[in-house]
This record gives C-alpha cells, structure tokens and sequence, in this order.
C-alpha cells in the first residue's frame, strides 16, 4: 500500500468511527487509482476512483468529506440517465443537493481547495428541484445554461452515469490523456442499485439509532416499506451485527484484495440477539411460530449465535436461552402471557438482567400503554402485526405481514 492509499484508508476509518453509515458504505467501496482519466475523485458504485495530485492536497477530514460525497451520489441513485435534461447542469445540481447535506451534518471538513457547489438556498431540496431552480435562474438572467454553469460552483467529482462516457465538463475526455472513464451498461446498473439500496439498510441498521442523516433516514423508510418485507428487514439487520463488529487488533483479508487495511472482526464471532413477543394483543401461537422459524432458518446460516427470548405484557416472562446447541428446541417455545402492554418492562429486565444484546428485537402490535422504551440502550428493530400506521420514535420499524414474500416466493 502505497502513501496516498493509506491516507485514503485512514479517512475511511475515521468515518467509519464518526459516522456509521457513511463509514459501512464506504468500506464496500474498492479504492482504485484514476489519474490517467479523473481530476478530482468519482464513484461506479462499486469502486472508489481517485486522483493522486487531489488527495495529495487534502486534509484526513476533507478526504472524509470527499468520502460522503461519492457515498451520497450512490444513496442518492444519481446514477440514472438525465433523459431531457441537460446532463452537465444535472451534475451540478446533484452535487449542490449532496453537499449542503454533509455541511449540515457536519460531516468531514467541506473542501475549500476548489470551489464546489455548496449554497443554502438549496437546503431541503432534491437535486430535481435545485434543477428547476437554477434553469428557472438562466431563463430569468436571459442568459444559457453554459453561461449560467460558469457562475456556478464547480463540480467536486467526476460523474458517471448510464448515459454514457462524459468528463467534468460535459464533453469526451480530448485532454491527452490515454484513460477512459468507465462507462456501466443498463444491466449492470440495475445490479449496483439493488446492491446499494441492500448496502444502505445494511448500514443504517450497523449504524444504530441517530446515527443516520435525516435525508437517509427518509429514503431508507422508503424503501423498506416500498421493497422490503419483515423478513428481509430481520436477515439484514441480523446480518449487520457481524459487518459491524469491528476490531483493530488484527486487519481483515477481505482488505487484501483492495490496497486496504480494513479494521478486522472480533474473535469471538458471537451473535448476540435478545427478543421479545409481546403477547397482550393480536399476536397468536401461528404468527409466533412463524416468527421464531424465521429467526432459526437466519440464524443456522451462523456458527456462533446467542439468542435471549422472552415474552411480555405487563410483565417478563418465558425467558430462554438458545445457541446452535439447542436451536431445534426454539420452534417448540410455548409463548405466555396476554393481558396489559408495557414496553418498558423490557429494557427494565434487560438492565436488571446485565443484558446488552447488539440487537433487539421486539415482535409486537403496536400498541404501547406509554413509552416505546429506551431510545439510548441498544439498536432496536420492531416487527409490527396489526397497526399499519405504528412508527416507534426511535430504531426501525417494520409492519408484519404473514402472507409477505421473500424475492418472490410464497412466505
């Protein structure tokens, strides 16, 4: 690993410390050098493109900041064609949309070496909108988009979209140098979308609680309720305990490959889940049933798991314990309990108890008598049946559907 890729990686450490999210997405990313076609950095979404000269001349926090920004035009999906759209003023909006969100979040250092598209005027809004606002702002000045794009800030990154093999400037690379961009056919875009948009609930989930921009916040609700069922929710957010179970005391050879010296998993590879059933209102021994298969089918995929289990109303009960030692026995669990509904009495066990699970997850209907519970103790994933319309205040929420299918087959 050469000078520049350390300085790359030490960045995308220290993201991945300060902001979870935008450090989970970004160590998916494979760092390539570019400089015999890229001036300043650019994503595929699957590899980081950069140039040495560029990097050079930034500090760790605006290489985090450069970081972000590629991430953002992934979660963003800025990837698609501009159809009529002028495709330079597109970048630029993008970039603008992009920018002011980091700023706001004050993630990283925002760089100041050239002059990007940053204006908060533009705060709140979709690149879309930004769009309509500046090409409204060229026909108000009487003026065209070119001589409009030369008042405007400059573009941060290299763009590259589906339509085709365009430089910073809009036009074919005619500069000299001997380096294509690379371009990404229809079928491979469709591939990294459903790659990011998996990534993205991936690393929200890792992040935990808080942790997540609100604009990722909106777009990961989004999806998940638009394309995602209870069942996929439950595999990723189980599977997110083990990408983000970093250790620096050894690296990961999954970093070999890269250049990058990527921070290791912990020996003691444990998943450690607590779940509780909520049995006071409509969860019956079938939707139960069909619950813990779910939770055994995902976790026989693991060779060290913890499961804590327990059902609740007013009151703790039930509690069991299963590893890969007994977990045949997890689909004989008889459930207890049905009366009143007090979430709390969970976390209250959970600190009585000395339980700090990497996540919990609560089955239940959606009906708490007051609070949802302690937002700052751990990640939390509610599966809810019955209430369409429940969203806990805090953790992720997902609605419970029987007859839900999972990539296409009957649940």
């Amino acid at each position: 690993m050469n000078a520049i890729e350390e300085k790359l990686t030490t960045a995308r450490v220290g993201l991945l410390l300060k902001t979870p999210f935008f450090g989970n997405m970004a160590t998916r990313m494979k760092i390539i050098n570019a400089d015999d076609w890229c001036q300043t950095a650019a994503t595929d979404g699957r590899n980081f493109y950069y140039n040495t000269k560029f990097v050079e001349q930034l500090s760790t926090k605006k290489l985090e900041f450069l970081f972000a920004h590629e991430i953002g035009h992934c979660v963003f999906d800025h990837f698609a064609r501009a159809g009529s759209r002028n495709r330079q003023l597109c970048n630029i909006s993008q970039d603008y949309a992009i920018n002011q969100i980091l700023a706001d979040e004050k993630i990283g250092e925002v760089i100041d070496e050239v002059p990007i598209c940053l204006d908060s005027q533009y705060r709140g809004l979709a690149w879309e909108e930004i769009y309509d606002k500046l090409y409204e702002k060229a026909d108000i000045q009487e003026i065209s988009l070119d001589e409009l794009m030369e008042q405007l800030g400059e573009q941060l990154d290299d763009h590259i979209n589906e339509d085709g093999n365009q430089s910073k400037d809009g036009k074919e690379n005619k500069d000299g140098k001997k380096g294509k961009k690379p371009t990404i056919s229809k079928e491979d875009m469709q591939k990294i979308k459903d790659e990011i948009k998996e990534a993205m609930i991936q690393s929200a989930a890792a992040a935990g609680a808080g942790k997540t921009p609100a604009a990722i916040q909106k777009l990961i609700k989004d999806l998940t309720e638009a394309k995602m069922n209870w069942r996929e929710v439950l595999r990723m957010n189980i599977q997110s305990i083990i990408k983000n179970d970093y250790s620096f005391t050894r690296p990961s050879r999954k970093g070999w490959g890269t250049g990058a010296i990527l921070p290791g998993l912990m020996n003691d590879e444990t998943i450690d889940i607590a779940i509780a059933v909520d049995m006071s209102g409509s969860i019956g021994m079938d939707d139960a049933k069909t619950f813990f298969s779910e939770i055994k089918g995902i976790m026989e995929q693991y060779e060290d798991f913890n499961i804590k289990l327990w059902c609740f109303d007013t009151q703790v009960a039930g509690y069991a314990e299963f590893s890969q030692d007994n977990i045949e026995e997890l689909l004989e669990y008889q459930p207890v309990g049905g009366g009143g509904t007090d979430f709390e009495v969970n976390w209250n066990f959970m600190k009585e108890e000395g339980i700090e699970p990497k996540k919990f997850v609560m089955f239940t209907d959606g009906y708490p008598w007051g609070s949802w519970g302690d937002e700052n103790y751990c990640d939390t994933l509610f599966i809810v049946k019955g209430n369409q319309s429940a969203e806990a205040p805090f953790g992720q929420t997902v609605i419970y559907e029987k007859d839900a299918t999972l990539h296409g087959e009957a649940a």
